[in-house]
């Protein structure tokens, strides 16, 4: 039996903040793949209107229709052998549906979950019980239990440095660079190291991802840019702005108290700290990641220097796509 080859990619949630560099990615991928096609809703459709119609300049196919609708999703996925899924936090229990689906479906052969982001199952003591983990572990339970056929890849990306630069509204403290006043937020001393991806390498590892299907299968793919230290970040703002920054150290307890009373309180910027708080105890950091299982060298991904760069020119708000 000859290998399998993606050929038709659906995407869902692939004009979302992640997804529109994955999408982009997609197009611009050599070799071509047969089609790339995106499933999105009449909201969507008309609101992006401009973004769509760029891509479908680039061969993007596009489908409008409801993702919470059997009929709609079915249809869309005839043809399709792979689907991947670039929905929100707030869509992740729509996967369950689409998983299902899929699993019925008797074209879609491989299916990638929206998993980018931090590793949901770093060890068994803290990951099942963090709070911004538990509906990817429900998804995660589900594809465990129910998906006999088709194939399942998480492609692990850990923070997106893009974002992880700009510092949250009332939690500050958790880390982030204000340029306008040259003021560093780091948690602890700033010497921990954090495994981070740019939100186009992103894209990048999900390309090689696609086109390395027999090594990906059944496989959390772990992905990196790079790994740096938070005072690594500070140098390099402080070398491109040649000006002396302005580190503010929060202890990690003063993260964890001020992630309990977020919480607490309901405030949104909750999910952010704790998620920021992981990041900065270690919970990026891997024996080894799967770059070289994707044939991706460092080379081939945007460094720290580039991250940077970008940032003050204008980050990820500022990508045309």
């Amino acid at each position: 039996m000859a290998p399998f080859v993606p050929s038709k990619i659906l995407v869902v949630g692939g004009t979302g903040t992640i997804g529109q560099y994955i999408t982009a990615s997609l197009l611009r991928a050599k070799p071509e793949f047969q089609q790339v096609v995106l499933f999105t809703s009449p909201g969507t459709a008309h609101t992006k209107a401009a973004l769509l119609d760029k891509w479908r300049a680039d061969g993007l196919s596009v489908i409008v229709g409801d993702l919470t609708s059997e009929v709609d999703v079915t249809a869309a996925y005839e043809g399709v052998d792979t689907v991947i899924s670039a929905v929100g936090r707030g869509g992740l229990l729509v996967q369950l549906e689409l998983l299902r689906l899929a699993e019925a479906s008797p074209s879609v052969k491989w299916f990638l979950p929206s998993e980018y982001g931090t590793d949901i199952e770093h060890n068994t003591d803290k990951s099942p019980h963090e709070r911004p983990h538990q509906l990817k572990l429900k998804v995660r339970n589900y594809i465990r239990e129910h998906l006999k056929r088709v194939k399942v890849t998480y492609v692990v990306t850990g923070p997106y440095f893009d974002m992880w630069v700009y510092p949250m509204p009332d939690a500050e403290k958790a880390g982030g660079f204000v340029v306008e006043e040259k003021d560093a937020y780091v948690i602890g001393e700033g010497d921990g190291k954090v495994g981070f991806c740019t939100m186009w390498d992103v894209g990048k590892f999900v390309v090689a991802t696609l086109q390395h299907p027999e090594e990906s299968f059944g496989k959390a793919l772990k992905v990196q840019s790079f790994v740096v230290t938070p005072n690594e970040v500070v140098a390099e703002y402080e070398k491109q702005t040649g000006s002396k920054w302005n580190v503010i150290e929060t202890p990690l307890e003063d993260i964890r108290a001020l992630e309990a009373k977020l919480w607490e309180e309901g405030n949104p910027r909750a999910t952010g700290t704790t998620l920021r708080r992981i990041w900065a105890e270690g919970g990026t950091l891997y024996v080894q990641n799967d770059n070289e299982l994707l044939a991706l060298k460092p080379e081939d991904l945007e460094s720290l220097e580039v991250g940077v760069k970008k940032a003050l020119s204008g980050g990820y708000r500022a990508d045309v796509f």
